[in-house]
């Protein structure tokens, strides 16, 4: 069905007649909670793909999202950087879009698999032969450009940008794999027919073209980049057990070896319409768009849950500090063990990264850039990822001649300061009235908002939820603080990472 409908699709202008507005109340949050009254429609179908719909009318446009709950802490250790790879190949096309004839470019993807899973197999070999890689290395590439003949390049996003589209992209996270667009609201079925058929019939052609491209984004962002060099050693070196260690990007040496029917394979496992939520925010009509997404998703294959996290870091016993040398000015990075979003001390550690460094009122922004003015950059901050025990992560570079010492002395010393005495109220109460602005912000955005219920209805089961979970800052106290300070920022669970220019040790 979903390769049939999509051909006329493409051929008609799609003009969409409005239909009377549909709006189910959420239950009632006591107090109201902004968000959570949203008249946001929900809507799941027989695979298990769930549809989130709010009817915006200030302008004739429609924000577009599809949320996987499926990121690198999903991956282990082999296949690490997939995700981010099934990511890239979506936008390849698929049996239709994309290719000048699938008849004959299938064989020649068979062909390259082959040659690849050869060329694999002799690399990993005790006493490879040199040679054999090179030969087969050149099949593979020379079997590339034969089936590069057939490839129509950036079909998909040709034909959206064509109607109309904005902002096509995806994100990779730690937990996460989503796809989002901005279109004119009369083009909606376009995107409910290439949505559709590139999640039930993708094609991951010029898989090691586009391989290679990942492998440049990762030297460029990892490898060559000093903060991206520091905080792959200091995410490394603080989670040695939980895949919270493992950049999003992956391993080097796993992308060498990764092959197309081992990204394939993960994709049918785990990103089928089971897994998915999708977010359509603007000017729609929510009737019009369960009887779409019906007709083009309830026939796609539900897949398998993505395999759960079993990993957890063992208890810390001590303070771990690495030193990494480059050519570059120096900079720190110093993290505690912390929580998960969920956890009940979540609210007043976010607090505290606010009163450190989210404004130019705030404790290090005043000491460390107004003051004294020994350092070029501070902020604290929550992560990696949000669903399970985090770092409270401070990151700073030093203004020259001041010194990574200097800096990291000054951080306790404020740290110190607040496990001494309570922040003051007025500081609290400046930074929730910040937080209470976002929130009306974040709601002024169809993007934002899309993406903001996707991510909560898939990740914590309720679309309300990330709502509630901003509100909870209002609540938390001078004294809160003082005691999250005091139960996480100690020595015996930190990491400290530093860079130094090498050959200055």
């Amino acid at each position: 069905m979903l390769r049939r409908a999509i051909v006329p699709v493409l051929a008609t202008a799609l003009g969409l007649a409005p239909q009377a507005a549909l709006g189910a109340q959420a239950p009632p949050d006591d107090p109201p909670v902004p968000g959570t009254q949203l008249p946001v429609v929900a809507h799941t179908l027989g695979n298990g793909m769930t549809f989130l719909v709010l009817e915006r009318r200030q302008s004739p446009t429609v924000a577009l999202v599809v949320h996987y709950p499926v990121g690198s802490v999903n991956e282990h250790l082999g296949n690490t950087g997939i995700a981010h790879v099934v990511e890239h190949m979506l936008f390849k096309g698929t049996e239709e879009i994309g290719t000048t004839n699938r008849v004959l470019e299938a064989p020649l993807l068979a062909a390259i698999d082959a040659a690849r899973d050869s060329m694999v197999a002799e690399a990993a070999r005790s006493r490879s032969d040199p040679a054999a890689v090179r030969r087969l290395r050149a099949r593979v590439a020379a079997l590339e450009d034969s089936a590069r003949a057939y490839v129509i390049s950036n079909e998909f996003d040709h034909i959206l940008s064509t109607e109309g589209a904005q902002g096509l992209n995806a994100t990779t996270s730690h937990e996460a794999t989503r796809y989002f667009v901005e279109l004119p609201a009369n083009r909606i079925e376009l995107w409910f027919a290439l949505e559709s058929d590139r999640m039930a019939n993708p094609v991951f052609r010029e898989f090691f073209t586009e391989l290679d491209v990942v492998r440049e984004e990762r030297r460029m962002r990892l490898e060559s980049s000093p903060g991206g060099i520091l905080q792959a050693a200091f995410l490394a070196t603080a989670f040695q057990v939980h895949p919270y260690g493992v950049p999003v990007i992956g391993h080097a040496a796993d992308l060498d070896a990764m092959t197309r029917p081992q990204a394939v394979e993960y994709f049918q496992s785990y990103y089928g319409a089971g897994n998915a939520v999708a977010a359509i925010v603007g000017d729609v009509d929510a009737d019009q768009v369960i009887r779409l997404a019906e007709e083009y998703f309830a026939p796609v294959p539900a897949g398998r849950e993505p395999p759960p996290v079993l990993a957890r870091e063992p208890v810390q016993s001590g303070e771990r500090r690495i030193t990494v040398e480059f050519e570059a000015e120096p900079r720190l990075l110093m993290g505690w063990r912390a929580v998960s979003i969920l956890h009940e001390d979540a609210p007043a550690l976010s607090m505290l990264a606010s009163l450190l460094t989210a404004g130019r009122t705030t404790r290090l922004y005043r000491r460390l850039i107004a003051g004294d003015r020994s350092a070029i950059q501070v902020a604290a901050y929550l992560g990696p990822g949000t669903l399970h025990p985090r770092l409270f992560t401070i990151s700073a570079v030093p203004r020259s001649p001041h010194t990574t010492e200097e800096i990291e002395r000054a951080i306790l010393e404020e740290i110190e300061a607040i496990r001494d005495t309570p922040p003051d109220q007025r500081a609290l109460t400046r930074i929730q009235n910040q937080y209470r602005a976002g929130e009306f912000r974040r709601l002024s955005s169809n993007l934002q908002l899309a993406m903001q219920i996707a991510e909560s209805e898939a990740s914590l089961g309720d679309w309300r939820e990330t709502f509630r979970l901003s509100r909870r800052m209002a609540d938390v106290t001078p004294e809160d603080v003082q005691r999250v300070a005091r139960q996480y920022l100690n020595p015996s669970t930190r990491t400290v990472a530093v860079m130094v220019r090498r050959g200055s040790r």
